[in-house]
């Protein structure tokens, strides 16, 4: 399987330590979304787990653990979001000087292919127009050049319960037209600093401008890194549009302090920062401990590789 860590939160910024321990004991369980009273049960180890793509916005703190992820055989690639926000959008992120050195610390570690840059998502207000994020975008990738070879970008999505705080700011819904001006310069500035350009999940059509869709979940990735010819199935879990690769999330949603005015993965910032708190590194959950009267489900195990697959009981 490939196992994502995480759409819903950031585990390289807060987790790391908890990751470790437990790729070391060899399995995590994860309270359905939904419920909290139904868990997975799922098993870690490297003939399990085909890849792990890590999400994250500061994987300072995880920096130096990746040699020991990599030593327990385990193959991975990181996705970075990277973007030209102040502390008005992105409240608790680092400054972006020592997010771009960190980009380029991971990027001579890891090479350029196992770190993907997330522009996302594209944010326009009175003052950060169109012409704001071509010059911000072509000053970044210069500063990336070398240390990344791909670029995801999307658009806003004014969520419904998203709209109070995208307002706050000056949040513009962005136009077709403006999309394909952001989406032809962007392409012509990638060409030249030699970056492939996709766009995730979006409705417009930008293929004339050279730009693909995305697969954030990259099954063509996967194979490059591993060496492995895969099953590539599409997450129907997703939503309409997205093009990724079946995965595993290991995360949960309320866990990210980073205060991103447009998450969606946060409902509460102070139930984030109470759910952090109450964050045990040993503990087989994120946070918090099972319900006594959880019932915990062992999650069948698909091989990608050669279409087997093997069932396990109900506990």
């Amino acid at each position: 399987m490939i196992l994502s860590a995480s759409r819903r939160t950031d585990i390289p910024a807060f987790y790391s330590d908890w990751l470790l321990n437990r790729l070391r004991e060899g399995y995590v369980l994860v309270p359905n979304p939904r419920n909290p009273y139904r868990l997975s049960r799922i098993q870690l180890s490297p003939e399990i787990v085909d890849c792990i793509v890590f999400w994250t916005k500061n994987p300072k703190e995880m920096i130096l653990k990746l040699d020991t992820i990599s030593a327990m055989g385990y193959d991975f690639y990181i996705q970075f979001t990277l973007t030209p926000y102040g502390r008005e959008v992105e409240e608790y992120l680092p400054d972006k000087k020592e997010l771009i050195a960190t980009f380029q610390e991971l990027g001579t570690r890891l090479g350029p292919r196992r770190v993907v840059w997330r522009y996302d998502p594209v944010i326009l207000t009175s003052q950060m127009d169109v012409a704001y994020h071509l010059r911000c975008f072509d000053k970044m990738a210069g500063l990336l050049q070398g240390s990344t070879n791909k670029c995801i970008f999307s658009f806003l999505d004014f969520y419904a319960r998203l709209k109070a705080p995208l307002r706050e700011f000056g949040a513009l819904p962005i136009q077709e037209e403006e999309m394909h001006r952001i989406g032809e310069g962007f392409s012509q500035i990638a060409q030249k600093y030699g970056i492939q350009l996709s766009a995730c999940c979006e409705s417009a059509d930008l293929s004339r401008f050279g730009i693909t869709q995305a697969s954030c979940i990259d099954g063509d990735l996967i194979e490059e890194l591993t060496g492995c010819s895969l099953r590539k199935r599409r997450d129907t879990g997703q939503r309409p549009g997205c093009s990724c690769m079946e995965s595993v999330d290991i995360g949960s949603y309320d866990s990210c302090v980073h205060g991103c005015k447009y998450c969606y993965g946060v409902f509460s910032l102070e139930r984030a920062r109470r759910n952090k708190e109450s964050h045990d590194p040993k503990a087989p959950v994120l946070f918090g401990t099972p319900p006594e009267d959880a019932i915990i489900t062992e999650r069948p195990v698909k091989s990608l590789k050669d279409g087997q697959m093997d069932f396990f009981h109900l506990i």
